[in-house]
């Protein structure tokens, strides 16, 4: 009877439903893969500078995260807090990769400790080889795994795999949405620069570097209010991250730099012989207001 046969009816024809939005699923997962992954406080995603592989060729290839509002990630070394992203690569034999390129340094905060990472959506990148024997007309799939920390008002140690298919061509063309990106933070790293010079003591808890404009091309600061906004990030963590930095503006533009040792040494336990480290300058340390962060590593002097 149609009363009946009404529940069956309905039940098969739900059964029917399910079973479609399954397979759009199960589609969705093996033909059109989403190019950008969310975790906690953050997306991220793998992308290529260039359209295909070149045999032989160097290409860049960028882990490109994006955080959600009062998140952040850490950079290569993230202060006395945080754990950096890293990217483990599992290539093809005969395939290199770079390790991972970060941008500068900025300074952010694990609740009320300064630590040193990223607040702001970052490109982190590295240069993937293929090998020159690699034939034209196919495609080669890079995959790896992720792994990192986000911390808002909590924080999230996680790891992920991500994959990037390319095709292998003759040529290549630079997708203009990443290439961009990656060019904006090439732009951003770090550099050395002999406008400036430098030399560091350290006596007991307390290191004093100090630097000095050595050529006209050296852009010193204008005012101690200036100089007072100045950061000055470790590389390896002989100085604290989190206790306080002093900059001290000299009339002639030296700068007298006050750092507090840290408590451990977690790369060693044997002092090391120079100061790893990257002043940030928002003003420019160049005429013109180029060089944001300036890269020095001068040779330490250790009072008896």
């Amino acid at each position: 009877m149609p009363s009946s046969r009404c529940p069956l009816t309905k039940m098969h024809a739900l059964s029917h439903r399910r079973s479609a939005l399954l397979l759009c699923v199960l589609v969705s997962l093996f033909i059109g893969l989403p190019s950008a992954f969310s975790q906690t406080g953050l997306k991220l995603q793998l992308v290529s500078e260039q359209s295909a592989i070149v045999p032989g060729k160097p290409f860049t290839v960028g882990l490109w995260l994006q955080h959600d509002r009062g998140w952040h990630t850490y950079w290569r070394f993230p202060g006395i807090v945080g754990v950096p992203t890293q990217m483990k690569w599992r290539l093809p034999p005969g395939w290199k990769a770079s390790e991972l390129i970060y941008p500068e340094p900025e300074r952010t905060f694990m609740f009320q400790i300064k630590a040193q990472g990223f607040d702001r959506d970052v490109m982190l990148r590295t240069e993937i080889t293929p090998p020159a024997n690699l034939k034209e007309g196919g495609s080669v799939t890079l995959s790896g795994s992720a792994s990192w920390m986000c911390c808002g008002n909590s924080c999230h140690p996680a790891s992920m795999d991500l994959s990037l298919t390319l095709p292998v061509a003759a040529t290549a063309e630079l997708n203009s949405k990443w290439h961009k990106l990656l060019d904006a933070e090439r732009a951003r790293a770090e550099q050395t620069s002999s406008a400036w010079t430098s030399s560091v003591s350290e006596q007991g808890e307390k290191i004093t570097l100090v630097l000095k404009p050595a050529t006209p091309e050296a852009r010193v600061c204008k005012s101690q209010r200036e100089a007072d906004k100045l950061i000055a990030f470790t590389e390896d963590g002989w100085f604290d991250s989190d206790k306080p930095q002093t900059f001290l503006l000299h009339s002639d533009g030296t700068l007298s730099i006050t750092l507090l040792k840290a408590d451990t040494y977690i790369s060693g336990s044997t002092p090391p012989k120079t100061l790893r480290v990257i002043l940030r300058n928002e003003e420019g340390w160049l005429q013109g207001g180029h060089l944001r962060c300036l890269k020095i590593e001068p040779k330490i002097l250790r009072g008896g």
